[in-house]
């Protein structure tokens, strides 16, 4: 397994919503919202737990068409309503990959929020990579059900 000195692969983007802060906040943050959109192209969520505090946990499955299911979990770092969210990434279902950091900041913009998602500590470019894709397609949905 890579050393965290190894763990070096990181993705930023950056995308604007048309809602406020709060909305995409919550957005984020509420179980029945996520399941809205949380996973890209055909994949569904069909669970999602939430213990949004510091130290708090929280787990998803996803179902791709096929069926496959894959289970993510991870602990809240730090959870600033709504400005910020930082939060540990593992897949149960391939725990080869290892533990991920994400750090999301939800920045107001007039009439719109900004969100800044940064993904980091990957074991390799491929798994940074995939991850973008996956990032982006989620993200096609959180702006169509806002």
């Amino acid at each position: 397994m890579a050393t965290q000195q190894q763990r070096t692969a990181a993705l930023s983007l950056r995308r604007t919503f048309k809602a406020s802060r709060e909305r995409v906040f919550r957005a984020w943050t509420a179980p029945e919202e996520i399941k809205r959109w949380k996973g890209p192209g055909e994949r569904t969520t069909t669970v999602v737990e939430v213990d949004l505090r510091v130290g708090g946990a929280y787990r998803m499955h996803m179902r791709s068409p096929d069926g496959a299911e894959m289970r993510l979990v991870g602990v809240y770092r730090e959870v600033d309503p709504p400005k910020k969210l930082v939060y540990t990434w593992s897949w149960e279902t391939n725990p080869e990959m290892g533990e991920t950091l994400v750090t999301v900041e939800f920045l107001e913009r007039g009439r719109a929020t900004e969100v800044v998602l940064k993904h980091e500590l990957f074991p390799a470019d491929e798994a940074r990579d995939q991850h973008e894709q996956g990032w982006h397609g989620s993200l096609d949905k959180l702006d169509a059900i806002l």
